[in-house]
């Protein structure tokens, strides 16, 4: 008995073995994002026209000023102060991180409350505060201490300090803005390398410690160099903010700062605005070099990194053996 069949399908594969017919894909609409993108480009647009047309910015008084000569010794006393209280800042942070994981306990306790005073408190206080240290002592003096109660009882006259300057003489106002910000930087720093070394593996640790390599020499040819890739990024991201936290070095007061010269030329011309301005423009121009620098220095680290790795593999080969 034959059996009814079912006839081809006219989209299907025929009997010859055609293939189907081509599916014409439709793309997604987004109008969203097109009624998005013109309103972003009208608002662009009236800003770019406000820039032009509004007398307030007072473009030709701004450019007359921001290249003076004040505000060019400006800009280079910012930047040395980054430089500076950046060094600075992580030298102290490698050492608290280091003390921190510690084994000794005292260690472990003075860096706790050194990164937890200076993270704590603000560091426009902390400008103003080692601005007006002068107040604690006229003078900077060294010596033997108690020398009141000990030198009378052995029939000495006078006193038994070495060595005494004025305070003023040494607490300028530049070495005042640098402790302040570096002393700050500093606990930020220690909390970034001590991450930055937790990150590291404790078995390649104890791996060249097996080979008979030092403390030191473990810490500066293996964990260090591993832990950059994890100190460098953020370490770039507190470079950008120390170079925009130097403009509250203006509260000591440190009148040879970018922030100040350029806010003493608006009081002073009673034109301010344009003067904010060009404070933006010119910390705008420096921070993006800073983050092209940093782009260099991620990347150089990196190989370094590859470069520490293949090291080690080497040491545990050998300690294999």
């Amino acid at each position: 008995m034959n059996t009814p069949t079912e006839p081809p399908r006219p989209d299907g594969p025929s009997a010859e073995g055609s293939r189907p017919a081509p599916v014409k894909a439709v793309p997604v609409r987004h109008p969203g994002r097109w009624v998005a993108s013109g309103v972003l480009l009208v608002l662009a647009a009236m800003f770019v026209n406000m820039l032009v047309t509004n007398e307030k910015f007072n473009w030709p008084f701004m450019f007359e000023h921001m290249f003076s000569a004040p505000v060019l010794n400006g800009v280079w006393t910012t930047v040395k102060l980054t430089v500076l209280a950046m060094i600075t800042g992580i030298s102290i942070g490698i050492a608290v991180a280091v003390m921190r994981l510690s084994g000794n306990p005292v260690l472990t306790i003075l860096a706790w409350l050194y990164t937890w005073f200076f993270r704590a408190v603000p560091r426009l206080v902390l400008c103003v505060l080692f601005g007006n240290l002068g107040i604690l002592y006229q003078n900077l003096e060294l010596g033997l201490p108690f020398d009141n109660y000990w030198m009378p009882l052995l029939g000495l006259d006078g006193d038994a300090r070495f060595f005494s300057v004025p305070m003023n003489d040494v607490l300028t106002p530049f070495m005042a803005a640098l402790l302040a910000l570096a002393l700050s930087q500093g606990a930020y720093m220690a909390e970034i390398v001590r991450a930055g070394l937790l990150s590291v593996d404790k078995g390649q640790t104890e791996a060249a410690q097996a080979l008979g390599m030092s403390r030191g020499k473990t810490l500066r040819r293996i964990t260090l160099p591993q832990a950059l890739r994890v100190i460098v990024p953020p370490t770039g991201n507190e470079v950008t903010a120390m170079l925009k936290d130097t403009s509250l070095v203006s509260a000591i007061p440190l009148t040879t700062e970018l922030f100040f010269q350029l806010q003493s030329i608006g009081n002073r011309t009673f034109d301010l605005f344009p003067m904010l301005v060009a404070a933006c423009i010119w910390y705008l121009a420096i921070t993006s070099l800073l983050m092209v620098g940093q782009f260099f220095l991620e990347r150089s680290f990196t190989k370094g990194d590859r470069k520490a790795q293949a090291e080690i593999a080497i040491m545990q080969s050998k300690a294999g053996h």
